[in-house]
C-alpha cells in the first residue's frame, strides 16, 4: 500500500457509537466489579500483574529501550525537518504555553507526590548496597533520574508523534487507531480500530480516576497539615467533587482558554516553588548535585536501561516494584498524555517536537528531583531529620509537607505546594476528559458541551465510587497490566510510522526543485515587464479575477487533455479564495494542485510615502500561491501566462509521478 491516507474524508459524528457506548459499558462493569468485590479483584489482578512482570519483564525493558532509541533517531535524522502538519502550518501555541501544557499533562502531579518520597525511599532501601551511605544517596538519585527522565518522556513522545503525524500531516482523525493505517489501511475503521480506541478510552478514564482518588489523599493531608481539616472520606469526596467541577469548567471552556491558562499557572507556581527550595536550601550543594546526578545518569543510562537483575535474584522483586511498575504506568498513560501532546503540537517539525517533548520537560523534571530529593537526603544525612525519613516510610502523602516544614517560611511553601497539587489534578482531569471526548467522538474536536461534561463527570464518579467502596488498587493494577498489549500495539505503530516517514521523505526529495518563477524559455515578456510585475502589489480583486480568468481555464485545459488519455481529474472553484485541481491515481496517492489567495502586509519600502495613520490593515497585497497535498510551496503564480500555469501544473505532476515511482 503506497498511499498514506484515504482520499475521501471520513464522515464524522459527535458520538461514535462503537467506541462511546462500548467504552462506557466496560468502564461501568470494571468499576462495578472492583467496587463490589474489592479484595477479590485486587488479589486476582495483582496476581495477573505479577505473572506478567515475572515472565515478560524482558519484553517491557526491551520495548521501552526501542521506543527511546526510535524517538532519539527521529529527532536527529533527516526526518526531523518534516512538519507535523502541512508544510505551511504554524504552531498553535507559543513555546511557553506548549511547555506548560506538556509539563502539566505529562508529569506534574507525580513530581509533587514522589519528588521527596522516591529519592528518600531508595536512600533508605537501595536495590543493592548498604542503606543510608553516601553511595546509597548517589544511587538513589541516579535511580530516580532513570525512572523520571528520558524513558518516560520518550514513551509519551512516540505516541504523540505517531498521532500528530498521521492526523495533521495526512488528514486522518486524531484517534489512536490512525497510527495503524500504514499497516492495515482502511481496516482501522473496523473492529481492530474500535478495539484500539476503546482500550485508550478505558485506560484514560481509569488512570485519571484512580490518580484522582489517590491524589485527594495528598490534598487532604496537605489541608490537614495547613488548616487542621480532618482526614476522612467525607472531606475526600467533597474534594473530588470540587476538583471534578473545576476540571469540567476548564474542559468546557476549551483548550485555548481553561487548559492553557491553568497549565501556565501551574508552571509558574512550579518554577516559584523550585526557586524558593533551591534558594532557602543548600543552594551550592544542589547545583553541584544536579551536575553530578546528570553525569551519573547519562553515564549509566545504557546499563540501567537493559538491567533486569538476572544475576541478582534478590533484586527481582525490587525491579517489579519499581522500574517495571513505572514502565507499565508510563505505557498505560501514554494514550492519554500522547494524544494530548499531539493535540497541542500541530505545526512543529519532528526535530522541534522531539527536542521540546523529550529533552526540555525531562531536564526540568530532573532539576526538580535534584532540588527536592537531594535536599531531603541532605536533611536526613546532615541535619538529622529522622522525622522526615519516618514520614516517607509511613505516609508518602505527607512527605512533601513534612519536608517543607524544615525550611524557613514553611507554611508559605506548603500553601504554594497545596495550590500546585490541586491545579495539577484539575489539569490532569480536564486534559483527560478532552482526550476521551475526542476519541469517543470519532476524532471530532468541536464536540457538544454535554459530552465533555459527561466524561469529566464520569472520572469524578468513578473516583468517588472506588474511594467509598474500595477497589482503587485493583483498577490501578489493571491499568498498569494493560501496558503489555499496548506496548505490542505501539511497536507495530512505530514500524508504521517509519514506513510512512520513508514515503514522505521520498515525496520531499521529489519536490526539491521547487519552481519559484517560470524559466526564461517559458517567459515571453521582456525583462523590463518582468521587473514591473515583481514590484507589483496587487489587490484582492485583481488576484481573484486572475484566478478566474487564467488559472481556472488552465486547469480545465489540463483536465480535458488528461480525459483524452483516459485519466480522471477534477477541478473545484467552490471556495472564494482557492481553486483546486486533482488527478485520480487509483489506489495510490492522488495528485493535488491548488492555488490559494493569500494576504500579506505590504513591505515598508512600498509604504514609504504614506503617513503612519494610513499604514493599517487596509494596505495589504495578495498572492496566488501554489499548494500541493503536503502543503504550501511558498511561490506566487500571479501574472503568469496561461501556458506558464499549465507547464507548472505539469512540472508538479511529473514530480508526483516520479515520487510514486520511488515508493513502489
Amino acid at each position: 500500500m503506497s498511499h498514506i491516507a484515504p482520499d475521501k474524508p471520513v464522515k464524522r459524528s459527535h458520538i461514535y457509537p462503537p467506541v462511546f457506548y462500548t467504552s462506557a459499558l466496560l468502564i461501568f462493569l470494571l468499576v462495578g466489579f472492583a467496587a463490589l468485590f474489592p479484595e477479590l479483584a485486587d488479589r486476582q489482578l495483582k496476581a495477573l500483574q505479577g505473572s506478567l512482570f515475572a515472565n515478560a519483564s524482558w519484553f517491557y525493558i526491551l520495548a521501552v529501550a526501542l521506543i527511546l532509541l526510535s524517538v532519539s533517531y527521529l529527532g536527529l535524522s533527516r526526518y526531523g525537518n518534516i512538519k507535523l502538519g502541512p508544510d505551511h502550518a504554524q504552531p498553535d501555541f507559543s513555546y511557553l504555553s506548549w511547555f506548560a501544557m506538556l509539563f502539566s499533562a505529562g508529569m506534574g502531579i507525580g513530581l509533587m507526590f514522589f519528588g521527596v518520597a522516591e529519592p528518600v525511599m531508595h536512600y533508605l532501601a537501595p536495590p543493592v548496597g548498604t542503606p543510608e551511605t553516601v553511595e546509597a544517596a548517589k544511587e538513589a538519585m541516579r535511580i530516580t533520574f532513570f525512572h523520571w527522565g528520558l524513558h518516560a518522556w520518550g514513551i509519551y513522545a512516540i505516541v504523540a508523534l505517531i498521532l500528530a503525524f498521521f492526523s495533521y500531516r495526512h488528514g486522518l482523525p486524531l484517534r489512536l487507531r490512525s497510527a495503524l493505517y500504514p499497516i492495515i489501511g482502511d481496516r482501522i475503521n473496523g473492529p481492530i480500530g474500535h478495539a484500539v480506541d476503546i482500550f485508550a478510552v478505558i485506560g484514560t478514564v481509569l488512570g485519571v480516576a484512580t490518580s484522582l482518588g489517590y491524589g485527594v489523599l495528598q490534598v487532604n493531608a496537605g489541608l490537614n497539615h495547613l488548616f487542621g481539616l480532618p482526614i476522612n472520606q467525607t472531606v475526600q469526596v467533597i474534594l473530588i467533587v470540587v476538583i471534578t467541577a473545576m476540571a469540567t469548567l476548564s474542559v468546557v471552556s476549551g483548550l485555548d482558554k481553561g487548559i492553557r491558562i491553568l497549565s501556565e499557572l501551574n508552571l509558574g507556581l512550579a518554577v516559584l516553588l523550585l526557586v524558593l527550595v533551591g534558594t532557602l536550601g543548600p543552594t551550592v550543594l544542589l547545583l553541584k548535585s544536579f551536575v553530578e546526578n546528570t553525569g551519573g545518569y547519562l553515564s549509566e543510562i545504557i546499563s540501567k536501561t537493559f538491567n533486569l537483575y538476572a544475576y541478582e535474584p534478590k533484586s527481582n522483586s525490587w525491579l517489579g516494584g519499581w522500574t517495571l511498575l513505572y514502565w507499565g504506568w508510563w505505557l498505560s498513560w501514554s494514550p492519554f498524555v500522547g494524544m494530548f501532546i499531539a493535540r497541542v503540537s500541530r505545526g512543529r517539525t519532528i526535530r522541534e517536537f522531539v527536542t521540546g517533548v523529550l529533552f526540555v520537560p525531562a531536564g526540568f523534571t530532573l532539576l526538580w528531583m535534584t532540588f527536592f530529593g537531594n535536599s531531603a537526603i541532605w536533611l536526613i544525612m546532615e541535619q538529622g531529620a529522622r522525622d522526615l525519613a519516618n514520614v516517607v516510610q509511613n505516609d508518602q502523602a505527607l512527605a512533601l509537607f513534612n519536608f517543607l516544614e524544615h525550611f524557613p517560611f514553611g507554611n508559605i511553601l506548603s500553601f504554594i505546594a497545596m495550590a500546585m497539587v490541586v491545579v495539577f489534578f484539575v489539569t490532569s482531569a480536564d486534559s483527560g476528559a478532552m482526550v476521551v471526548d475526542t476519541l469517543a467522538a470519532d476524532g471530532t474536536e468541536n464536540t457538544p458541551v454535554w459530552q465533555r461534561i459527561f466524561w469529566a463527570g464520569l472520572m469524578g464518579v468513578v473516583a468517588i465510587t472506588l474511594l467509598l467502596a474500595g477497589g482503587m488498587s485493583a483498577l490501578q493494577t489493571v491499568t498498569i497490566a494493560s501496558a503489555l498489549p499496548f506496548s505490542i500495539i505501539l511497536l507495530v505503530s512505530i514500524y508504521g510510522l517509519f514506513k510512512a516517514l520513508r514515503v514522505d521523505a521520498y515525496k520531499r526529495d521529489s519536490q526539491q526543485m521547487t519552481t519559484i518563477a517560470p524559466t526564461a524559455a517559458r517567459n515571453p515578456i521582456s525583462w523590463q515587464q518582468r521587473l514591473r510585475k515583481i514590484a507589483y502589489f496587487p489587490k484582492r480583486s485583481n488576484v481573484r479575477r486572475f484566478m478566474s480568468e487564467v488559472i481556472q481555464p488552465a486547469m480545465e485545459m489540463v483536465k480535458a487533455e488528461l480525459a483524452k488519455q483516459g485519466t480522471l481529474s477534477s477541478t473545484n472553484d467552490s471556495a472564494d479564495d482557492r481553486i483546486h485541481f486533482e488527478v485520480s491515481m487509483g489506489d495510490e496517492l492522488n495528485f493535488v494542485y491548488e492555488v490559494r489567495l493569500r494576504a500579506y502586509l505590504q513591505p515598508a519600502f512600498a509604504l514609504a510615502g504614506l503617513k503612519d495613520e494610513e499604514r493599517d490593515e487596509e494596505y495589504k497585497y495578495y498572492r496566488a500561491e501554489v499548494y500541493l497535498k503536503e502543503g504550501g510551496q511558498d511561490y506566487d503564480v500571479m501574472s503568469w501566462t496561461q501556458e506558464q500555469i499549465i507547464h507548472d501544473i505539469l512540472d508538479q505532476y511529473e514530480k508526483h509521478l516520479h515520487f510514486l515511482h520511488l515508493v513502489r
